[in-house]
């Protein structure tokens, strides 16, 4: 609990501004109008609440799942045992994530209303159910994030190991966390595209239904293969970094904890 939380926080707050870039190239009314690289930090009160216990409900599940099914380096089900354990970690990490998710990117396109307005005006309007528009979304790109990241990350670390012929160190698994990171940014952008035009849409509009195929075709159709990667560059740097950060920073608190 402790490492994943201390993780989640250190990268969430060290990259946030690449994540207000990322946030403001894909909605709907274009960069500069979301606010350009002004106000780069709003909407950074609600990532740090939520960092610490997001991270540490997707560790403890995680890890915890990972226990109890078969793995280790010499079983063929390994990566599915990572895969399986990181999908079920999400599922309960986004019932954090969300509503800090929603708060935060609603923020980053609107920096002259702070956090608090944000979350009040939400809860007025929309209710609970508000502050959980595009958990689906959300579920359904992290699902796929997660099941090419952690096998990914997991299998890379194991190869080091065998290669230098004892466990890697942190910084080591950092490394590891950066590449699986990227990699599965890129090949997810088109989903969190859908995610984050979910959470910004207009109560009543049709992206408010939380449909991610609508969501995705009516990207593709209005503006093409580019709609679908956009923010493609920052994500990758983002979650490339964060990877690095999350992943050497988990594995080096979970070393001098235990």
């Amino acid at each position: 609990l402790k490492a994943g939380g201390v993780a989640g926080v250190c990268v969430d707050l060290i990259l946030f501004p690449l994540d207000t870039v990322k946030t403001r190239l894909q909605s709907p009314q274009g960069f500069r109008k979301a606010g350009g690289f002004r106000g780069i930090y709003a909407g950074v009160p609600s990532t740090a609440i939520g960092s610490f216990p997001n991270a540490a409900a997707f560790f403890i599940t995680y890890e915890n799942v990972k226990s109890v099914l078969p793995h280790g380096s010499s079983s063929y089900l390994s990566p599915a045992t990572h895969m399986v354990a990181a999908s079920l970690g999400e599922v309960v990490a986004c019932l954090i994530r969300v509503p800090s998710e929603v708060v935060k990117q609603r923020a980053q396109v609107s920096p002259s209303s702070s956090t608090l307005r944000i979350l009040s005006h939400t809860l007025y309007h929309e209710g609970i159910q508000g502050l959980y528009r595009g958990y689906k979304s959300t579920v359904l790109r992290e699902i796929p994030f997660s099941l090419v990241q952690f096998p990914l990350w997991e299998s890379l670390k194991d190869l080091w190991s065998w290669k230098q012929g004892h466990v890697v160190d942190s910084w080591q698994s950092a490394v590891c966390g950066a590449f699986a990171g990227g990699f599965a940014a890129a090949v997810t952008t088109p989903l969190d595209v859908a995610k984050t035009r979910i959470m910004l849409a207009k109560a009543g509009s049709s992206n408010a239904r939380g449909n991610v195929l609508a969501a995705l075709g009516s990207i593709w159709r209005t503006q093409g293969l580019s709609g679908l990667f956009a923010g493609v560059v920052p994500r990758m740097a983002a979650i490339s970094l964060g990877g690095f950060i999350f992943l050497g920073t988990y594995e080096k608190s979970r070393q001098l904890l235990l």
